[in-house]
């Protein structure tokens, strides 16, 4: 069984599971063995945890210019079909084949229907630090896995003064919390590690380290218009874990 038709993506709902989709499209994308691949792409069966930490990040950089294109494609309240051929027949989001643009719109658009369209007007027209961490907002709220990692593991590096933030680290937070949640999926180490590239690439996209190679923290300053409306919208979860450095 091909991988696309392993785990199906409704392009047509608003609301979409998109975690396990966009799994397989940087897997499958990026190895080819089999064996490498978790066990809902070579089983053709999805883990229906209850669990609230899912492999929702994977591939899923904050991808600013793409995501521009997407909040404009919500703002304009487009139909079904029309997003379908911007998406896929008119490539608007300039990717290799149909079925990767389709696959990361849906998970674009995922994580941009967590927040208002408020938002979405940050992200479309905002600058690049507002558009960039409106996105980071939706990030959090979308991916309780990666604000968890924040609220966590980011935090306590600057409490305690710390100048960077190890690769390890992320890894040994996944096996805290599957030994914390026992509902959560058990995860081979391709998949952790491919989690934790696209954490670290939010991370650095955002701000909060210098690059990918040293890891090095800095703190950040978070817009203030994306703050204003988070606050006006009662997302103070999502504030606690963008301002991890106070």
């Amino acid at each position: 069984m091909r991988a696309e038709q392993a785990i199906a993506i409704n392009h047509q709902s608003g609301l979409s599971e998109v975690s396990a989709g966009v799994m397989v499209e940087d897997l499958v994308a990026r190895r080819s063995d089999a064996d490498d691949l978790p066990q809902t792409v070579r089983t053709g069966k999805i883990n229906m945890s209850r669990s609230k930490f899912k492999a929702d990040i994977a591939g899923g950089s904050l991808k600013l210019p793409e995501s521009r294109i997407v909040a404009g494609l919500l703002l304009d309240d487009v139909s079904a079909e029309d997003w379908r051929r911007a998406i896929e027949d008119e490539n608007v989001l300039q990717k290799r084949s149909p079925g990767t643009a389709a696959r990361q719109a849906s998970l674009l658009r995922a994580r941009l229907q967590t927040m208002t369209p408020e938002l979405w007007h940050l992200v479309r027209d905002g600058s690049k630090e507002t558009a960039t961490h409106a996105l980071l907002a939706a990030a959090i709220k979308h991916s309780p896995l990666f604000g968890e990692f924040l609220n966590r593991v980011v935090r306590e590096r600057f409490r305690t003064f710390q100048s960077d933030l190890p690769r390890k680290l992320w890894n040994e937070y996944v096996e805290h919390l599957q030994n914390e949640d026992a509902d959560m999926p058990v995860w081979n180490n391709a998949t952790t590690n491919k989690l934790g590239d696209s954490v670290f690439q939010i991370l650095k996209e955002s701000g909060f380290i210098t690059d990918t190679r040293t890891y090095r923290l800095q703190p950040v300053q978070i817009a203030p218009a994306v703050l204003s409306y988070l606050r006006d919208t009662a997302q103070h979860d999502v504030i606690e874990r963008l301002q991890v450095t106070l």
